[in-house]
């Protein structure tokens, strides 16, 4: 029985694979200010904005709830705009995954770019859920800053 799993979603955007990478990586306090209603802050725990081995924490709502996510930058490419976080502490996966990663990596599309979001997760047992409901939070995220991004 397979424990560990991979899922992913495109997101259409309109604004450039560069223009989000940057703002995830390098600037995702503006998140906070775009999306106040689904995040309210990332704060610097560790190391540099933007550089491996950064450690950021959270905040947000999920769900109804208020949320806390603590997560390392373990991975960053330029030239996808890639980004991967591995979750170091979050009651969202707490005692459901031993080990979960949150990607985010731009693909060309024949008119434009898609963004991709993945999560690379181990389940703690086989009867434990799929994280389908926060991917589908995660590219609202997405949308949201694309297209506040496409239309200031």
């Amino acid at each position: 029985m397979a424990l560990a799993g991979k899922m992913m979603m495109h997101v259409e955007i309109n604004s450039g694979g560069d223009v989000l990478h940057d703002i995830v990586r390098n600037r995702p306090n503006d998140i906070a200010s775009t999306l106040p209603d689904k995040v309210h802050s990332c704060v610097l725990v560790e190391g540099q904005w933007g550089a491996v081995g950064s450690v950021i924490c959270w905040n947000f709502t999920y769900d109804g709830k208020k949320e806390v996510i603590k997560q390392e930058i373990e991975e960053v490419n330029e030239e996808n705009h890639k980004i991967v976080f591995k979750v170091l502490e979050a009651r969202l996966v707490d005692k459901i995954y031993k080990s979960f990663k949150i990607i985010f990596h731009v693909e060309p599309k024949s008119d434009g770019e898609l963004g991709v979001v993945s999560f690379e997760f181990e389940k703690v047992n086989p009867m434990m859920p799929y994280p389908t409901a926060f991917m589908d939070y995660l590219c609202d995220v997405f949308r949201g800053i694309d297209h506040y991004n496409t239309n200031k």
